[in-house]
């Protein structure tokens, strides 16, 4: 990760050159250099680029279901949104949560490992308010959660884990199960302090109050489906496949919808005032002769050409030819 500058830091930089103590042409030369980059083994990256891409692709599904199952849960305007797709050691995601906090450790079969989903206790409690019949405030102390509190709590998250199942059904299908609810970091050992997980940060509005929501994925449990999170592999499935019963069904329906069919005995031209004339007995002369066969239009197009005739006392049109598409276009 670059590093970045603080304002603080730009600022004494621009202050010394403008003095100075700093000469932009050695900054220049220094850049120009050969430059040695420090790697920490501890912190080896395990994720490519591309397999970050495919990351934030599918949490930014997942964001859009959890905006819609909040907002239907809480009755309340929530808007929620991929912040941030990172991989860093297990050790320093648990130092950069607070030490209170709303932890849903999960398990996704067949993935055999726990993943967890970390709620910032400002929007924690904001939707237990909500819940429990509030406006969605946070209260000033936050203390332990009540055995009712926590029920509650459990259940909304258990019923937000089918979305990530929809959010990664394109990729692998997950049956993600809720283990245990924690609120204390260090109770919370899934993996060895420097293994790599990739951390989704999601930032998080309910109403007036604002927070982060943290998934953390561990490479240990998702390198079984690694090659997947590739672009190429991400492209050629996206197209869905039907499987055979929601063919059948699609290809049912299709039958029983309704078209227009139209006999179309010929075609002629005349002036308004012919037709303001017309009368009893007047015969209008048609550009298509009785020995011609009949066009059948379904909606506008000639699919068929027959013959008229009547069919138990009424009107009909016998089909003796098939007209190939495109054909009608060359008349």
């Amino acid at each position: 990760m670059a590093e970045v500058l603080s304002q603080n830091e730009i600022d004494a930089l621009l202050a010394a050159l403008s003095s100075g103590e700093m000469d932009a042409n050695e900054l220049k030369k220094e850049e120009t250099e050969r430059k040695v980059k420090l790697y920490d083994f501890k912190r080896a990256l395990r994720f490519s680029k591309d397999q970050i891409r495919s990351l934030t692709r599918i949490h930014e599904i997942y964001a859009r279901l959890l905006t819609t199952y909040f907002s239907a849960q809480l009755r309340t305007f929530v808007q929620i949104n991929v912040a941030s797709v990172d991989q860093l050691p297990y050790d320093e995601f648990i130092r950069s949560i607070p030490k209170m906090t709303i932890l849903n450790i999960f398990e996704a079969p067949p993935l055999e490992g726990r993943m967890v989903l970390e709620i910032n206790p400002n929007i924690a409690y904001a939707m237990l308010d909500r819940l429990l019949g509030g406006q969605g405030s946070t209260p000033s102390k936050m203390g332990a959660l009540t055995e009712i509190e926590s029920i509650v709590m459990e259940r909304v998250f258990a019923k937000a884990l089918e979305s990530f199942h929809e959010a990664w059904k394109q990729v692998i299908d997950l049956d993600p199960v809720l283990e245990v609810m924690e609120m204390n970091p260090q109770f919370m050992q899934i993996v060895s302090p420097n293994e790599i997980v990739a951390v989704i940060s999601f930032s998080t509005k309910i109403g007036d109050t604002t927070g982060m929501i943290n998934l953390c994925l561990p490479h240990v449990v998702i390198e079984p489906i690694m090659p997947k999170l590739s672009g190429q592999y991400w492209f050629a499935n996206h197209k869905k496949v039907r499987d055979e019963s929601e063919r059948l069904r699609l290809e049912e329906n299709l039958k029983a919808a309704k078209v227009p069919v139209i006999a179309e005995l010929g075609n002629a031209t005349i002036t308004v005032g012919e037709f303001l004339n017309l009368a009893k007995g007047d015969v209008i002369q048609l550009d298509q002769s009785i020995e011609s066969k009949l066009k059948i239009k379904v909606g506008e197009h000639v699919k068929y050409r027959g013959q008229p005739g009547t069919a138990k006392g009424r009107l009909a049109v016998l089909i003796d030819e098939v007209v190939e598409e495109g054909e009608d276009e060359l008349e």
